[in-house]
């Protein structure tokens, strides 16, 4: 097992290993000893729901759950103000915790949930998909979606504990599970050249563990130096203003680490001196690299995007593997950028 120890506003620690999720009564007893509410969705339920809640009431916790329809749609304000109810109605108080597990969605859902209920509860997060384990779970964003845009309603809430439980990957389907590749592909071209080249020689077969704990590691040190995201920890977001509008564009069919893909490989192209081993990575990924909306499309989404201060955006230019920088623009020479990674 491995232990990667975050201190930000609230210290914490993010637990890596085979196994973990039969450990979760005891880990998350010494969070409360009151009542956890487990929040995750209809795909995961029916995998691991039963599990977490035995082990919970062994740990002589009250528990007790809701579950979502899997998807991007239950980011959504209808889905938050249900699970407050469910909150107000099985009376937790602030010594009490929301466990979400499951992926990003459920994480932020739960996530948010937890920041606002009495102004904020403890939340446990046990990320079930590769994205959540190695980007989500991790930071403290919370947040849900509006009509406008991706993430528009949200929170900094950092967990209590995060466990990530490689074996549960198993059960992932092999395209979900190339969409936390993307994310991991991200932070290697961000951070770490050593971490790009064992992806280039490993491909899918990495060692997930060690991966798994290195892009923790990596993101740790940037949350830590920059919790609000202010400065530096915008650099997690290459990739994502793209990203979000293909998103956007396709109505969500397009998942959000397939769309990270495509942004990450647009700011590659239009930037970075290494852009052909970046796509060459991509696409050993079975990532696309490529969208089939045109610049002024994606651009016009992007105004939405959260990332946007008055008339400028915020870009993260890759210059080269384990080298980037931030980059502000006007928000009219934003279809030129895009144009020019197509």
């Amino acid at each position: 097992m491995k232990t990667v120890r975050v201190d930000a506003s609230r210290s914490y620690e993010v637990k890596i290993g085979r196994g973990l999720l039969g450990t979760v009564g005891c880990e998350a007893a010494k969070i409360t000893d009151g009542k956890v509410l487990v929040v995750t969705d209809e795909t995961v339920a029916p995998l691991y729901l039963g599990a977490v809640v035995n082990s919970l009431r062994q740990a002589g916790l009250t528990v007790s759950s809701a579950s979502v329809p899997a998807g991007e749609a239950s980011k959504s304000p209808e889905y938050y103000v249900n699970l407050m109810n469910i909150l107000a109605a099985k009376h937790l108080t602030r010594s009490d915790a929301v466990l979400a597990l499951g992926g990003g969605v459920v994480g932020d859902l739960a996530g948010f949930a937890a920041a606002t209920y009495l102004r904020g509860i403890p939340v446990i997060q046990i990320p079930t998909t590769l994205l959540a384990m190695v980007d989500s779970s991790v930071g403290g964003k919370t947040a849900i979606d509006l009509p406008a845009g991706k993430n528009l309603v949200g929170a900094f809430h950092q967990p209590s504990l995060v466990l990530c439980d490689p074996e549960v990957l198993s059960t992932l389907p092999e395209d979900t599970f190339r969409d936390g590749c993307a994310e991991v592909i991200k932070t290697a071209v961000l951070f770490d050249r050593e971490l790009f080249d064992h992806l280039h020689r490993r491909g899918t077969d990495f060692d997930r563990e060690d991966v798994i704990a290195r892009c923790v590691s990596l993101k740790r040190d940037v949350v830590c130096r920059d919790e609000f995201d202010t400065g530096e920890r915008q650099k997690l977001n290459l990739g994502h203003t793209i990203g979000h509008a293909v998103e956007k564009c396709s109505h969500f069919t397009v998942s959000h680490g397939k769309a990270v893909a495509i942004g990450t490989a647009m700011m590659a192209r239009a930037f970075s001196a290494d852009a052909e081993e970046i796509l060459a990575v991509l696409r050993a990924f079975a990532l696309p690299t490529a969208s089939d909306f045109s610049a002024q499309e994606l651009a016009d989404a992007a105004l939405a995007d959260k990332k946007r201060d008055g008339d400028t955006l915020t870009l993260v230019i890759p210059e080269a593997i384990g080298k980037a920088s931030l980059k502000k623009i006007p928000v009219s020479e934003l279809p030129a950028v895009i144009k020019a990674g197509i």
